[in-house]
């Protein structure tokens, strides 16, 4: 496990907004310097620049495309290439989609399963043995809520994040004894864009959600206590629990009405 955060390296996939842009923040001011990757270079350069102002802390930003096939591999060499250690590995990237069978694109599932599983893992497995030969280090993957059980019109996403947490469970089992820690954060609905871009606009603001502030301090805490997951906020966890109780054919059943795109009104003629 990491002994201090203090003047070590993380990186931070997903790095522009949302949850990965407060791990940015939450770690800066515990004395980190990060690596921020993700495709948007104009908000992860302002960021840089606002932490490296308020807490001198020091910022490589790393443009790339995480859904593209040879992406965790150029991303590790690209590391590699800045000659420092990564103490603390956040894989934060991830895309959704929500929509009907017949309106859904096969091509759009295909890069968000690359984003969400195969860059992830690929990253996983390439940090990971360096920690291990190490002894200390921790991996954050970020799952979701939506990983305990099937969810209805986000199927392929909701079963990507149950592989995420079944992935991290396995590993942190693997090197817990090795000084490294691997931990799934699994949060409930958080305030970030991730509804709007995966086709459900207008959804978070008819429902409650947290924000990525609470996410992120949970987040942290669960990883200074060596937990093998997280679920930010007791409500959301209860949810977890809640499902494991009833028959799988009512869980997935009742997650049809949260997820049900509205129809869509026929034109007139």
């Amino acid at each position: 496990m990491l002994d201090s955060f203090n003047d070590r390296w993380a990186l931070i996939t997903g790095a522009s907004s949302g949850i990965g842009a407060e791990f940015a923040v939450q770690l800066a001011s515990r004395g980190m310097h990060l690596i921020l990757a993700a495709r948007r270079k104009d908000r992860m350069t302002a960021l840089a620049t606002d932490l490296n102002t308020r807490h001198g802390t020091r910022c490589h930003v790393v443009t790339i495309d995480l859904a593209e096939p040879e992406a965790g591999r150029l991303l590790y060499e690209e590391i590699g290439r800045l000659g420092v250690q990564v103490e603390l590995l956040i894989n934060n990237a991830g895309t959704g989609i929500i929509g009907q069978i017949e309106n859904t694109d096969p091509e759009d599932v295909r890069r968000m399963l690359h984003v969400n599983l195969l860059t992830l893992t690929d990253l996983t497995l390439r940090f990971l043995p360096d920690m291990l030969a190490r002894g200390r280090g921790a991996i954050m993957n970020v799952s979701s809520q939506a990983a305990f059980q099937p969810v209805a019109f986000m199927g392929a996403y909701a079963a990507s994040k149950s592989y995420i947490l079944h992935f991290s469970e396995a590993l942190w089992a693997e090197a817990r004894s090795r000084g490294v820690t691997v931990i799934a954060l699994c949060p409930g609905v958080t305030r970030t864009d991730f509804f709007d871009t995966a086709g459900a606009v207008g959804w978070l603001e008819k429902h409650t959600s947290q924000t990525p502030q609470r996410v992120v301090k949970l987040a942290l805490r669960a990883l200074e206590k060596r937990r093998q997951y997280v679920v930010p906020g007791w409500k959301d966890y209860l949810m977890t629990l809640l499902v494991r109780l009833t028959t799988r054919r009512t869980a997935v059943n009742e997650s049809k009405r949260y997820f049900r795109p509205p129809k869509e009104k026929k034109q007139p003629g």
